[in-house]
């Protein structure tokens, strides 16, 4: 059975060697730029997408408009993407031991946005690839989970969030 990606997970592409991607920082934030009227009532948040290049040639990358979809809530709706604020990788070669980064933002209900899925596909040297999904959240790892009977646990995307803070700091040492 096929698994999306956890925000901040790095993705490899088989078919480009030493590619890899990640979404990551994942979090509630206003743009830059002013809110778009279109937003009026939603919250925004924002999200990073990396490319690297661990191979031995350089890559031509394009992460355009329309080659990321974001989603959010348990039913999967479109978020809003406020492409006046969002900066994406346009044409860039990425040189060996190089990255490239993308910063989207994104806005909706902030009852939605516990449950964010971020869709990916990458264009290299005008090749597609295929597409990737990380899930993720704002908030779901505040505190523990309060079950309908009223009982205390801990979510999943706390326990991931713990283990992921883990394994970042881990790497860094």
């Amino acid at each position: 059975m096929y698994e999306p990606n956890v925000v901040g997970d790095w993705q490899e592409y088989d078919e480009h060697a030493g590619l890899r991607v990640r979404v990551h920082r994942l979090e509630a934030g206003e743009p830059p730029r002013g809110r778009d009227d279109a937003a009026q009532g939603l919250t925004y948040f924002s999200v990073r997408v990396t490319v690297e290049n661990r191979g031995e040639r350089n890559v031509g990358i394009h992460l355009e408009d329309g080659q990321v979809d974001v989603r959010i809530g348990p039913d999967g709706e479109s978020a809003f993407l406020d492409w006046r604020n969002s900066q994406f990788i346009e044409g860039f070669d990425v040189y060996p031991l190089r990255r490239a980064t993308a910063v989207l933002y994104a806005a909706g209900p902030e009852t939605s946005l516990s449950h964010v899925d971020v869709q990916v596909q990458l264009r290299v040297d005008e090749e597609w690839t295929g597409r990737r999904l990380w899930s993720g959240g704002i908030g779901a790892h505040e505190g523990p989970v309060v079950t309908p009977s009223g009982g205390g646990r801990e979510g999943l995307a706390h326990q991931i969030g713990v283990f992921l803070q883990k394994q970042a700091e881990e790497g860094t040492a």
